[in-house]
């Protein structure tokens, strides 16, 4: 099966072409700016993910003073819009809250949008079934085990969460070499009679590739989450193998821990 790749994203007008700042109206500079970044970040023009320019940068665009700048963008910080991100700029937070998952049970990203209230929906960028010596070793397969491999944008109504790549064990499970993989794959599994009990976790702080960051609408890179995860069926043996990145800007894990 061929690998199919990534389509280059389409080039976006710079958003600061959409401002118009007048100076023949009462409407303070700082305030005609707050309230046309609003509407675009709140009509979706600015996605949350967007990285804005550092106040300096935007002033000099504009040809505006940076402390106007700075007073926008931190109306706009206060309101929950944007976050702070240093020589970065700043970036966009969007009008919804930021995801909490919790870590409390297995579960995949499709139950994990839906319980967080989001409509679930994948992107399949790459499918193949392929030999890979060094996740045999992961899976502790022979060099000669065959994976289906899949890449994935998953996204929660809409907006890209993550970017998931993932290897499935086909000596177990060989019917996922075919059929539909656009849903939930864990569900997919477990009506083939190999539902995940368990998995071994980790999560680490990674900057994202230029692919990365242009899938996720970000102006330049910044923070994100790698999740790493194996995962179990009930008889011990590894079925899947996933590294996931997840943007940072929207996307926070919570843990409860007792004594």
């Amino acid at each position: 099966m061929q690998a199919t790749t990534v389509p280059k994203p389409i080039a976006k007008p710079p958003f600061q072409n959409l401002l118009e700042l007048r100076t023949d109206t009462a409407k303070p500079l700082y305030q005609q700016l707050e309230d046309q970044l609003s509407q675009l970040i709140g009509d979706g023009t600015l996605p949350a993910g967007t990285t804005l320019p550092a106040e300096r940068q935007l002033a000099e665009r504009l040809s505006i003073s940076r402390a106007t700048v700075q007073r926008s963008y931190n109306a706009l910080r206060e309101r929950k819009l944007l976050s702070a991100q240093g020589r970065l700029g700043s970036i966009v937070q969007g009008a919804g809250p930021r995801l909490h998952s919790g870590m409390d049970r297995l579960k995949g990203f499709t139950q994990e949008m839906q319980e967080l209230g989001r409509v679930p929906s994948s992107r399949i960028v790459e499918r193949s079934v392929v030999n890979d010596r060094s996740i045999a070793s992961i899976f502790g397969l022979s060099s000669h085990a065959r994976f289906l491999k899949l890449v994935r944008i998953r996204s929660g109504d809409d907006i890209p969460m993550s970017r998931e790549v993932a290897w499935y064990n086909l000596e177990r499970a060989p019917e996922l070499a075919e059929g539909d993989l656009s849903g939930s794959v864990y569900a997919r599994l477990a009506a083939l009679g190999l539902p995940l009990t368990r998995c071994d976790q980790t999560i680490e702080a990674a900057a994202p590739t230029e692919e990365e960051w242009a899938i996720f609408g970000f102006d330049r890179p910044v923070p994100c989450l790698l999740i790493k995860r194996r995962s179990y069926g009930a008889d011990g043996d590894m079925l899947e193998y996933v590294e996931g990145l997840f943007r940072g800007d929207t996307y926070t894990y919570k843990l409860t821990l007792t004594a």
